[in-house]
């Protein structure tokens, strides 16, 4: 065989190898057999790093843990597995919100990007006798995208809701290997959202406030075995036994703390300016006290986070 030139045949056979793409894609084929393919990924840290220090309200470790942990991968060029991440908290904690804030500052196009794939349980795996089916819909549904973009992130919210046993099948795209299905997978990052763990988060936060200690001398040292365990021994949440917590796949375990009443504050504030609106101390004052908190006598950390602060300034503006 001369020079540089490719046999038709092999040609077509190295087109069909490019999984989900389209038969001549020759971008979506260089992807497959190389790690340089940034598809339309902009990662911008510095962006990141200053949104979340302005706007996530309450969430010290989140701060810290997000930006050390994207920046330290995205500054190895050869990682050896994909950033894989576990964000767990209450309810209206700032959790979606994150992820989302997360991938507006990976990509150009943001959630809105192609290389982004979002997966809930209600909507993509809502059967729990379909769960074989819906295991080799989802390895496949990776395996293809990743061919397609080797910077692929994909979100998986509510985990607590996942059906056990189902999440295992991606294992082999997480852990430290070359190459899976012959996929290049390594810089590809995996985000889980679950409001499991969330008990235990409260409950820590709860007893250094009885302590007369703050919130925020929370550690992650102090959180990450007790939410892990949690998750890990839950036989109705996705990670039940699962091989990810087992094998310790997860690079970051991320804990959104409750928030209190003033930081509740903080999110009305945020959310007037957001609107437009003129920000007035006796709506800030009326959001925040027509919001649930516990322990009920206490009141010290609200029950819905932030979740209902949007359409509780539009009812009280």
């Amino acid at each position: 065989m001369g020079g540089g030139s490719v046999p038709l045949r092999l040609l077509l056979l190295l087109l069909g190898a490019a999984g989900s793409a389209a038969p001549w894609d020759l971008r979506a084929l260089r992807c497959s057999f190389s790690a340089a393919c940034e598809c339309d990924f902009r990662p911008d840290v510095r962006g990141l790093e200053c949104d979340l220090a302005l706007n996530l309200v309450g969430q010290h470790l989140v701060r810290q843990l997000v930006v050390k942990g994207v920046r330290e991968f995205l500054q190895n060029h050869d990682p050896v597995k994909p950033l894989v991440m576990s964000f767990h908290g209450w309810t209206g904690t700032g959790k979606t919100y994150v992820s989302s804030m997360l991938v507006r500052y990976l990509f150009r196009d943001g959630v809105r990007s192609p290389y982004v794939h979002q997966f809930s349980p209600i909507v993509h795996f809502p059967h729990a006798e379909q769960i074989e089916q819906y295991k080799e819909n989802l390895k496949s549904w990776i395996q293809g995208n990743l061919t397609n973009c080797g910077r692929s992130v994909f979100l998986f919210d509510e985990m607590d809701k996942m059906h056990p046993g189902l999440i295992d099948v991606i294992i082999p795209f997480l852990g430290p290997s070359w190459v899976v299905y012959g996929t290049n997978y390594r810089k590809a990052i995996f985000i889980f959202i679950s409001n499991g763990g969330g008990e235990q988060i409260n409950r820590m936060a709860l007893d250094l406030w009885y302590a007369r200690k703050d919130r925020e001398e929370i550690s992650l040292q102090d959180l990450e075995s007790a939410v892990s365990e949690a998750v890990f021994e839950n036989p109705n949440n996705g990670f039940w036994k699962s091989g990810i917590i087992e094998e310790h796949l997860i690079d970051l375990l991320v804990p959104f703390l409750p928030l209190k009443q003033h930081h509740v504050k903080q999110c009305v504030v945020n959310e007037l300016t957001q609107q437009g609106l003129t920000v007035q101390q006796d709506i800030i004052q009326a959001v925040a006290d027509s919001i649930p908190y516990f322990p009920d006598e206490e009141r010290v950390f609200s029950s819905t986070g932030c979740k209902t602060v949007a359409s509780r300034v539009t009812f009280f503006s």
